[in-house]
């Protein structure tokens, strides 16, 4: 069965940055093998070492990943198949050995923008479906979104700059508007005139950004439990404004400390998807650079004035959904109510979950993603607020 996936091995969709990877290949209650990627080209040896990624699951889900991938991210769901360590390498793996010549077929890939590197998680053909990422997340954390809606949309997951496997530049501001200009550029290099864009948490607010820079460019705007502005009162914000994010080169917190935190985010986070996603987490937050650009990406967020964002978020032009969780304890519900008030033309789906709807409510949320996009026009018109 591990033959079979080694011998199909597709070096055009599998992208390491680092030039080379084990990856770990690890049959439950049998022996492991180590699929090694070296000099472009996949390998099969007794598993030795440490791994870069690790792939688990029995017998059964194996064979079945032998015959169609698409098995294989239901399995991933389910927590038949377990996906440690790097998880972009191992669902890279999974893309590079489904046998597919399919042009849509999921792939992975870099592309670098005016010297900026940004990783891409790409799926499917037709309409573009751009998807930007949480405060400490990565690209991953769509695969089941891209899953879901790739028989529909060019689905393209982004690590943005700071996060994951695109570059980590030292003294940038990690604010929505360098984000904004990020994922523009982006765009521009991938030729996308016009784009859905969907965005969670952070990723939310950066989508937000560049909806209000550049109307034109979005045709339709899906915001999953977005940050925005804090409506009570900061108390440490004028300490914030003289700490500095680089600090974060120096120390990062143990992983118990970051589990608890997530703990208190996803109800579930016991589960498999969760724990590959929390080490996506810490594969980034383990570098100094990750962590100087996960603590300016927080402190940009606690520190944006709410005046000016509420006075600019009634001039959001194209049509929007707003995702909200009722069990969020990161953005409560209640701002639902104040984005009613500034943007009355917007749509709202709630949903029975926390802070991450594509993990925990995966189905509902991808069938009101679905309703949203297939009522638009595309190219929709932006028209004024």
């Amino acid at each position: 069965m591990l033959r079979t996936l080694v011998d199909r091995f597709d070096p055009e969709v599998f992208d390491a940055r680092d030039g080379d990877a084990r990856l770990r290949l690890s049959l439950t209650g049998e022996s492991s093998w180590d699929a090694v990627f070296a000099a472009g080209g996949l390998r099969l040896e007794p598993a030795s070492g440490q791994p870069d990624a690790e792939l688990r699951a029995g017998a059964t889900t194996w064979s079945a990943l032998a015959r169609d991938m698409a098995i294989g991210l239901e399995a991933y769901g389910r927590g038949d198949l377990v996906l440690r360590h790097n998880l972009h390498l191992a669902v890279a793996f999974l893309a590079a050995t489904s046998g597919s010549i399919d042009p849509a077929r999921m792939r992975f890939r870099t592309v670098r923008p005016s010297g900026r590197r940004f990783s891409l998680l790409e799926a499917g053909a037709g309409e573009p479906l751009v998807m930007l990422h949480g405060l400490g997340g990565t690209k991953a954390s769509f695969l089941p979104t891209v899953a879901a809606l790739s028989d529909r949309y060019r689905t393209i997951a982004v690590d943005l700059p700071g996060f994951g496997d695109s570059g980590k530049p030292l003294g940038a501001s990690y604010d929505p508007a360098f984000f904004s200009r990020s994922v523009l550029s982006l765009l521009d290099e991938l030729g996308l005139e016009r784009v859905h864009l969907l965005g969670h948490s952070m990723g939310g607010r950066a989508a937000l950004e560049l909806a209000l820079d550049h109307p034109d460019r979005i045709a339709g705007l899906i915001l999953v439990a977005p940050s925005l502005a804090w409506l009570r009162e900061r108390p440490w914000a004028r300490y914030l404004r003289y700490l500095r994010p680089e600090l974060g080169l120096l120390q990062a917190a143990p992983r118990p400390v970051v589990e608890a935190i997530i703990h208190r985010l996803v109800p579930d986070a016991k589960t498999p998807s969760v724990q590959a996603s929390l080490d996506e987490f810490m594969r980034a937050y383990l570098t100094p650079r990750g962590r100087a650009a996960f603590y300016a990406a927080a402190r940009q967020i606690y520190l944006e004035e709410p005046d000016a964002f509420w006075a600019r978020l009634a001039t959001l032009a194209p049509e929007s959904l707003f995702v909200w969780g009722r069990q969020d304890e990161v953005v409560p519900i209640g701002f639902a109510r104040h984005v009613r008030k500034h943007v009355p033309r917007a749509r709202h789906v709630e949903l029975a979950c926390g802070h991450v709807p594509q993990v925990e409510r995966p189905a509902h949320l991808h069938s009101a993603i679905g309703d949203f996009l297939g009522r638009l026009p595309y190219p929709a018109l932006a028209s004024a607020a």
